[in-house]
């Protein structure tokens, strides 16, 4: 598949022929929900337990008499009416880590970058902008017709300039090419790729 590459300035440069075994995957509905649940799930922290009766470090031992006291019979500190004692019903430990196959995984990814390259996909040859400044860089965005959620991934590495410029643009990430992952992909209007970040994706899988 080739797809025209452009500046960040929108001047034109040429063209890149895109790997159709990575950009070229007929997306399915099922293995893209698949990803996307693996992703959000695992991104959730474990829900933490209470201390109950058995957790508490207070003393087992019978500490009055079974009888005469005039008082109800005790035989464990650790009792929930006592102060210091463990929770009665309290929340159990839940852990949302889900497994997925790798094959899965990957397939989802290629799945996510061909439904961008056949609508929202946009190559560019590098992030280096003269002016790496919020304002620059809001106007260079405009110009392109980058509007609505825009998802911006580079090489191994992001320029901290235009990391930092595009941060305090509302709807931008950036990420490097190792981070890219299905949900993000998904969630964006606009999909910005360079010309290293391409080559990583494809080395990626075919590593």
């Amino acid at each position: 598949m080739k797809v025209k590459v452009q500046k960040i300035d929108g001047k034109a440069s040429g063209d890149i022929e895109l790997n159709d075994a990575v950009f070229g995957v007929e997306p399915r509905a099922d293995i893209l929900h698949r990803v996307v649940t693996w992703q959000l799930e695992n991104r959730r922290g474990t829900a933490r337990p209470t201390r109950e009766r058995s957790d508490v470090a207070r003393t087992g031992k019978k500490f009055g008499a079974q009888k005469g006291s005039g008082g109800a019979r005790h035989g464990d500190r650790g009792a929930p009416i006592f102060i210091g004692g463990g929770k009665a019903h309290g929340a159990r430990k839940r852990d949302f880590e889900q497994s997925l196959n790798k094959k899965i995984r990957a397939l989802g990814l290629k799945m996510a970058l061909s439904s961008k390259a056949k609508d929202g996909l946009v190559v560019v040859d590098s992030l280096e902008l003269k002016d790496a400044k919020t304002k620059a860089l809001a106007a260079t965005f405009g110009k392109n017709g980058w509007s609505g959620k825009v998802l911006v991934i580079d090489g191994e590495s992001v320029n901290d300039g235009f990391k930092k410029a595009a941060g305090n643009l509302k709807g931008v990430n950036v990420l490097p090419a190792m981070g890219a992952n299905v949900y993000d992909i998904l969630n964006h209007d606009t999909l910005v790729l360079t010309k290293d970040a391409v080559e990583k994706l494809e080395a990626r899988f075919n590593g």
